[in-house]
């Protein structure tokens, strides 16, 4: 199983397995990572799992479809690096993933 770190805002670290097939969004939820709501449940229709992908992972994650870029525009603070975490699929090759919450969804 892939293991990613998620780190709040503050700092804070979570360390999960994820399961391969899933969604990065999915595998917050499922493991009680605080700031992932998921209001639309995975659907790209919010931006409640916004998430900045660690730059050495970005490309890794795939590219942003139409859609997910319309909805990070609904996001508080956008970087070069921002995802919706509901669009990247978890597999073996993202295991070490780290991403970080923007402050604000906590």
């Amino acid at each position: 199983m892939p293991k990613i770190t998620f780190f709040e805002h503050d700092g804070t670290r979570h360390d999960v397995e994820a399961v391969a097939g899933q969604s990065l969004m999915r595998a917050a939820v499922d493991n009680g990572v605080p700031g992932i709501d998921a209001d639309c449940g995975g659907e790209c229709a919010c931006a409640t799992c916004h998430v900045y992908v660690d730059p050495a992972w970005f490309d890794k994650t795939g590219a942003r479809s139409d859609m997910e870029q319309s909805m990070l525009s609904f996001a508080a603070v956008t970087q070069d690096n921002s995802r919706l975490s509901c669009q990247i699929v978890v597999d073996d090759a993202l295991d070490g993933l780290v991403v970080r919450l923007p402050d604000g969804q906590h």
